[in-house]
């Protein structure tokens, strides 16, 4: 059941968008991260070597609790701590080959799951899904 009102449609939207969310993120890689420690492995292949601060600025959350996932990660091989260039108190996070690999196959798994969904429905169905995944990106960036 759908509407038109904007009220009654948000509801509809946000259920259906965080039900849709849950499904994806439950498709992770080899390692199973949750999803704070994936989400820092994601944002460093896509911005590249970053400090905590940055990371928890990217991830509006509080500098211990980025410093306690970093150290996280680190444990596992998937970012390694160097030393900032200009700034000898500060370190620089940076992604190594198996976190690059982790977020490849997180993201792989996800797009599969999701093509089986969208393999289900007419074309005129993903056509939709089409123009509905530009609407949303645009309502995202508003």
């Amino acid at each position: 059941m759908t509407s038109d009102s904007p009220g009654e449609l948000a509801g509809e939207l946000r259920v259906a968008l965080a039900k849709s969310t849950r499904r994806i993120r439950s498709r992770r890689g080899g390692a199973d991260l949750p999803d704070p420690q994936f989400n820092v492995l994601a944002i460093l292949l896509r911005e590249g070597p970053l400090s905590p601060g940055a990371l928890a600025d990217a991830e509006h959350v509080q500098p211990p609790s980025m410093t306690r996932t970093v150290n996280a990660l680190v444990e596992l091989g998937f970012v390694r701590k160097s030393e900032h260039p200009t700034d000898g108190r500060q370190v620089v996070v940076s992604l190594t080959a198996p976190g690059e690999a982790e977020v490849r196959e997180t993201r792989r798994r996800r797009d599969a799951w999701l093509a089986a969904q969208l393999d289900t429905l007419t074309d005129d169905e993903r056509r939709t899904l089409a123009q509905a995944a530009v609407l949303l990106r645009r309502i995202a960036a508003g």
